[in-house]
């Protein structure tokens, strides 16, 4: 047995184990997985190790392999419970320095053994970040080599950027769109093979910029994260980099990007809808984007799905062959999409998305997105050879929401909240052979006719309790006849709302129907038992109210007990075996005596019931299941007709006796009357 074991940072990992198909206009990213094979062995451990993890929560998700379909009753196979335990345990870095953005910094790092370990807080609006090496040598005054991760790993990429700096040159590197408001770790190794230690300068500088409508989007900000508190490093964190020009950071702030303020409105759990302020459509321009910021930082919003539809008025855009594009992206909007059109920030790839005036609409559906603060940046391109079109301008409407399931799983899904360990996430259950995410793969899936089909015969082969109910009726077992009705009718009527496509029909609370339907099953086989067992009649209706009443408790207990069908039938079968071997042992001879009894009615009886319990405990699957549990119906009804005694012999079939409404009963005097001879 294997176990597959899926790792993501930020929401729950994104698995199709069973390879289906995903939504159209879905984006799917792979997560960090692992197998486990289980052996013999009790207890199997096994450990991943995660250097530098960013910093947030993490997500484990653990399966089995594809099971193999069969319906199984409870009681009849032994289950093989797996359990999965996930521990982990943490290494902190205590009083790590921090790197303050534009102040050339000192460090020394110990050996090659002990790498060096800052931070540094990304400020808001930072569009660019620069980072410096310099005056690196060794104590023994030799030329350094080092090398410099920045950032953190998140599974299964890692997009951590590396820089090696050789010798005693100044070395950099630089960032574009770094997260914001998030401290950067920075960590710094020898590649020495001495135990000497190394001393170096290490400065980082920002580039920041404020959006086109200030006053709007500040403030809607600040009213979005009035309950977050101040974050640090928040101070300062509009300065501009260390030795640039004032009027360098005045044009960047005056072009950098244009806002548009977004209201969060919460409809349900894992339920959102973006709100613009300044309505849904968008003014898109060429000089600068235009970013919305969408808000799913509240740690129960990555069970969802965030989907995000633009839809392009054609009549506003000035120029034939312009197009818009958009991205979407984590942490820090993308900013240079007009020079790079390129989705990606310092540390993630985003998701793109166009729309131009012979394509005006794009969607975008991301699955499980993480926790945190998402951008959709929007700029406009103009198509080259046309001009000068820095008027031009283009009008998008933006529809942004999350959704516990896209679409609501479609007509043949059912949205389903699920929670695990105190944390709340959507999927959808499938049904008539449809599967995928949302319910959207019809590789597998029933057509109609087949669905109808299944219908008529999980419905109709009930109305072979007929014969059952006529034979009851003929030999005047009334109340036997009732139970095998009621049966019939709940059970049809159960299978005609239990069916999983549109051919579907109930006429009251599925709950209600299918305890009806197993309570009708179970008192249908006592009831038959007991009447073959030919007790007194006082007690046979004694044993059928107090079986029925005990049946009835035992369902509400446990509905799918194999014990619910077998303890009355083995309580019944020791019933009739008794009687009958006091009927044999008072006549003195076998009961039931006569062979026809025997070879044209209970050997069929029991051949057909035998037949029928087989096929329902070990030849029901998923997908044969509307036509074996078809074929349990018709055997169990037949054998209920063969399996029913005869009536007494001394009893005409509907003999019933003369009364008067008065209470007084006409007798017949057969005696011969005597007359006196006179």
């Amino acid at each position: 047995m294997e176990i597959t074991v899926h790792f993501r940072h930020g929401a729950p990992p994104v698995i199709n184990p069973l390879g289906t198909r995903f939504p159209a206009n879905a984006t799917v990213r792979p997560s960090y997985n692992i197998s486990i094979t289980l052996s013999s062995v009790v207890q199997n451990t096994t450990f991943v190790n995660v250097t530098t993890p960013a910093a947030g929560d993490w997500f484990i998700a653990a399966h089995l392999p594809e099971a193999a379909g069969r319906i199984e009753v409870k009681g009849f196979s032994t289950p093989c419970p797996y359990m999965f335990q996930a521990d982990m345990f943490v290494l902190r870095l205590t009083d790590m320095p921090v790197l303050e953005p534009g102040v050339p910094m000192p460090h020394t790092v110990v050996s090659p053994a002990k790498p060096l370990h800052v931070k540094v807080f990304v400020p808001k609006h930072a569009s660019g970040m620069r980072f410096q090496l310099s005056s690196c040598i060794t104590s023994e005054q030799r030329a350094c080599s080092v090398r410099v991760l920045l950032g953190s790993i998140t599974l299964p990429q890692s997009f951590q950027r590396s820089l090696t700096c050789t010798g005693s040159i100044n070395c950099s590197l630089a960032l574009d769109s770094p997260p914001w408001e998030k401290w950067l770790q920075i960590m710094v190794e020898s590649l020495g093979t001495t135990n000497a230690s190394v001393s170096l300068e290490m400065l980082a500088s920002f580039t920041v910029c404020r959006p086109g409508s200030t006053s709007s989007f500040l403030n809607f900000i600040s009213l979005n994260q009035s309950q977050a508190g101040a974050r640090p490093g928040a101070a300062g964190s509009s300065a501009p980099a260390a030795g640039e020009a004032p009027h360098n950071v005045s044009s960047q702030r005056s072009s950098c990007l244009q806002s548009q303020p977004v209201v969060r409105e919460d409809l349900d759990v894992v339920s959102v809808r973006y709100r613009l302020l300044n309505g849904p459509s968008v003014p898109v321009n060429p000089l600068s984007p235009t970013v919305l910021l969408l808000n799913l930082n509240t740690g129960m919003d990555s069970g969802g799905s965030l989907v995000v539809n633009l839809l392009l008025n054609k009549t506003s855009v000035s120029l034939a062959n312009a197009t818009v594009v958009a991205c979407v992206s984590a942490a820090s909007p993308v900013l240079s999409l007009n020079a790079t059109q390129n989705c990606s920030t310092a540390f993630s790839h985003g998701y793109p998305l166009s729309v131009s005036t012979s394509s005006g609409e794009a969607m975008l559906i991301v699955l499980y997105p993480q926790t945190d603060d998402w951008f959709l940046s929007l700029q406009l391109l103009c198509p080259r050879g046309q001009g000068d079109c820095t008027s031009a301008e283009a009008k998008v409407t933006v529809f942004a929401y999350l959704t516990p399931c896209f679409n609501d799983c479609g007509p043949y899904g059912q949205c389903s909240l699920l929670r695990r360990h105190g944390y709340l996430y959507a999927g959808c259950s499938c049904k008539a052979g449809w599967g995928g995410w949302s319910c959207t793969d019809d590789t597998k899936a029933q057509t109609v006719g087949a669905q109808n089909l299944a219908t008529l015969l999980l419905t109709l082969s009930n109305l072979m309790f007929l014969p059952a109910i006529a034979v009851a009726v003929y030999r005047y077992y009334l109340v036997e006849a009732s139970v095998y009705t009621y049966t019939m009718f709940f059970s049809t009527f159960y299978h005609a709302c239990d069916q999983p496509g549109v051919a579907v029909m109930c006429i009251m609370d599925y709950d209600t129907l299918q305890y009806c339907d197993f309570l009708g099953s179970v008192v249908s086989i006592w009831v038959t038992i007991l009447c073959m067992a030919r007790v007194k009649k006082i007690l046979k209706y004694v044993l059928f109210i107090l079986g029925t009443l005990l049946i009835a408790m035992s369902l509400q207990l446990d509905r799918r007990g194999v014990w619910n069908m077998m303890g009355p039938c083995l309580f019944a079968l020791v019933i009739m075996v008794t009687a009958w071997v006091h009927h044999g042992a008072k006549r003195r001879h076998c009961y039931p005596s006569s062979w026809k009894r025997w070879v044209f009615y209970l050997l069929p009886g029991i051949t057909l019931a035998f037949i029928a319990i087989s096929v329902y405990a070990f030849m029901e699957t998923n997908e044969n299941y509307f036509y074996t549990h078809s074929i349990w119906h018709v055997l169990v009804a037949c054998s209920v007709a063969f399996l029913l005694p005869p009536r007494d012999k001394h009893k005409k079939p509907w003999a019933w006796s003369q009364k008067l409404t008065c209470r007084y009963q006409i007798c017949q005097n057969d005696r011969e009357e005597l007359y006196a001879v006179t």
